[in-house]
């Protein structure tokens, strides 16, 4: 069986998506962004042909324009740890990615590397700083219950979910960065100044969120160059916000 990349995605719906980041630089900036990073993954995935792409979309009958052989499925009722099971048990034969959707330095080129990693390992996670992860994947040998017990949304994600994975054989690629607030843009991967260890307080999967909606607005943030003006975050903040390069 082909290995499979599963992207777990919200619709993009104004006012339902990076509903910390759009209290920072306005409800429709924030689906700007969210799109862009989307889009970018998604086109950047379809076109590998080492893999197969996959969409796990909520709401469930929600539309989304996908890139030509991307295929859909719904991600169905529950919470966030039975959802990604759900997902997963679908390829249950085969080697299985789950990536987040708004990570904008992810690349197929991580996922092939996470597939990669699966040739000598039963699991793959894709470090946040934050403490939770971008990305996850598994071998056919994999836990009945690979998140359970998961403090999702939380700085433990990522060792709750390796609790469950005692006896297994686990890599770890990358240490990325989630997009969750203007500041997370603005500073430096790995820079000092912020939490020990670069932990935050938030999960890096795609994840239930019950921030308020707050009324849309535009603001003239300024954009840092720190990250480099060429890199992915930079580039789609600058597309958020409107505001061109110099």
């Amino acid at each position: 069986m082909k290995d499979t990349v599963i992207v777990f995605a919200r619709a993009p719906r104004l006012g339902t998506v990076k509903r910390r980041l759009a209290r920072d630089i306005g409800a429709r900036a924030a689906l700007r962004f969210y799109v862009a990073t989307l889009t970018r993954l998604l086109w950047d995935l379809a076109k590998d042909r080492r893999f197969r792409t996959v969409v796990a979309l909520t709401p469930d009958r929600a539309w989304l324009p996908l890139p030509p052989g991307v295929r859909r499925i719904p991600q169905g009722r529950g919470d966030l740890a039975r959802r990604m099971q759900r997902a997963c048990e679908g390829f249950r034969c085969g080697r299985v990615v789950i990536i987040g959707s708004d990570i904008p330095d992810a690349t197929a080129d991580d996922v092939a590397d996470a597939f990669r990693s699966l040739g000598r390992a039963d699991a793959v996670f894709g470090p946040a700083e934050d403490g939770g992860y971008w990305l996850v994947g598994f071998g056919p040998r994999r836990p009945a219950h690979p998140f359970a017990q998961v403090r999702w949304s939380s700085s433990d994600a990522l060792e709750d979910t390796l609790a469950n994975f005692a006896g297994h054989r686990v890599c770890r690629l990358r240490i990325l960065r989630d997009v969750d607030t203007v500041n997370d843009l603005r500073t430096p991967v790995g820079s000092a100044g912020g939490p020990p260890n670069g932990r935050r307080a938030t999960a890096s999967m795609p994840r239930d969120n019950n921030g308020e909606n707050r009324p849309t607005r535009r603001e003239d943030n300024p954009v840092s160059q720190e990250a480099g003006p060429g890199s992915p975050t930079t580039t789609y903040y600058r597309l958020a916000c409107g505001v061109r390069a110099v």
